[in-house]
């Protein structure tokens, strides 16, 4: 069926691992307990949710930026650990310490789909806010009109074929005529189990598995 929604994963794909890894990760790490005793009150929601996940429900504010940074250590994929992540590069992005990297062929493709009337989504394990401030902060300048919508880890696991049909309802297009972009194999998989179209980044180099693999969204073939 021809394509008529894009799906798009962030890190890796769009924009630069090393900006996550390099950039936005030491950003949010170095601010954490600061911005985590400072905002202890309007969040209180975050910080019973960490409470509850960690089983320590007496923890300080304190303590639970100390359990934020280390799940961070681990690249837990806690949603409320990406929710406050996202919270502190908010700032940093407003203040302009932080400007968010996307590659110049995806920042082409996007527009030239946008252009041609096709629906564009992205699907990141950050926070819906996270995406929306790497796009709308991005090096490009907003970016963000280009997309219609925005889905994190609230909709599933990127490797769970569920989270992709759940999606797909979302969309409220015919699965297949979704396409999936993305530089991991195992989200990949899941998302072509679920009836979605797929091709994989390798900006290296190399194939991801038996889907279509390309190095450059200007490779990726509508």
């Amino acid at each position: 069926m021809a394509v008529q929604a894009i799906l798009t994963d962030i890190e890796g794909t769009t924009s630069s691992i090393g900006f996550v890894y390099d950039v936005l990760f030491p950003y949010a790490r170095e601010r954490m307990k600061d911005y985590v005793q400072q905002h202890a009150a309007e969040l209180n929601e975050q910080l019973e949710a960490v409470r509850l996940e960690a089983q320590e429900p007496e923890a300080e504010p304190a303590r639970v930026a100390e359990i934020l940074v280390q799940w961070m250590a681990e690249d837990r994929k806690a949603t409320v650990l990406k929710d406050v992540q996202g919270k502190i590069w908010r700032e940093g992005y407003l203040s302009g310490a932080l400007q968010g990297h996307v590659y110049a062929d995806a920042v082409n493709a996007l527009q030239q789909w946008h252009a041609m009337g096709l629906q564009l989504y992205v699907y990141s394990s950050g926070s819906i806010e996270a995406q929306k401030l790497i796009f709308g902060y991005s090096v490009a300048g907003d970016l963000t009109p280009l997309f219609t919508g925005y889905f994190d880890t609230t909709s599933g696991a990127k490797r769970e074929r569920e989270s992709y049909q759940r999606i797909a309802e979302a969309i409220d297009k015919p699965v297949d005529s979704i396409l999936f972009l993305s530089d991991v194999v195992q989200e990949l998989d899941a998302a072509r189990a679920a009836g979605m179209q797929t091709c994989g980044l390798a900006r290296e180099g190399g194939v991801l598995g038996d889907h279509q693999t390309v190095a450059s969204f200007a490779e990726v073939k509508i």
